[in-house]
């Protein structure tokens, strides 16, 4: 099970990856490992010397009790010290954010992997959009070439 937020590589410059738990309810759990839930509009915040996970959506597991249930509820995320000071250091430094790359499973651990990032410019997009479609079109035409 793997769940990717597949506009984190095209918004963000993405530098540094960490790998981090997330404080879950067993139907969260659950969902998860059926892979339906979505980090589209996710991004974590640093709280009172915490990590929170704000806006993932995990949808509601079809089998458990969903009228209490929130789907983008916030989530703690479970990092060492160490890991979470630096965290902060880098982002006041550097003026970057985190935000939560994939959604995996380690044997039945669910884990989170969050990066330091920093936001491309509109320029910077049109760029990598420009750059994919030649690359796209050299793989194509060689490949014409290569059945002629």
């Amino acid at each position: 099970m793997k769940i990717v937020n597949k506009k984190a590589g095209f918004d963000y410059e993405i530098s540094e990856k960490i790998e981090a738990g997330v404080a879950l309810t067993g139907a969260e759990v659950k969902s998860l490992f059926s892979g339906q839930a979505s980090l589209d509009e996710a991004y974590v915040k640093i709280i009172d010397g915490e990590a929170f996970l704000i806006n993932a959506h995990i949808h509601p597991y079809q089998y458990a009790d969903t009228r209490k249930i929130d789907p983008k509820r916030t989530r703690k995320l479970l990092l060492h010290k160490k890991e979470l000071l630096s965290l902060i250091n880098k982002i006041k430094q550097k003026n970057l954010i985190i935000i939560p790359l994939s959604w995996y499973n380690i044997g039945h651990q669910i884990k989170l992997e969050i990066a330091l990032a920093k936001g491309k410019k509109k320029w910077q997009k049109k760029e990598a959009i420009k750059k994919r479609d030649l690359e796209r079109e050299i793989e194509q035409t060689i490949g014409k070439k290569i059945k002629n």
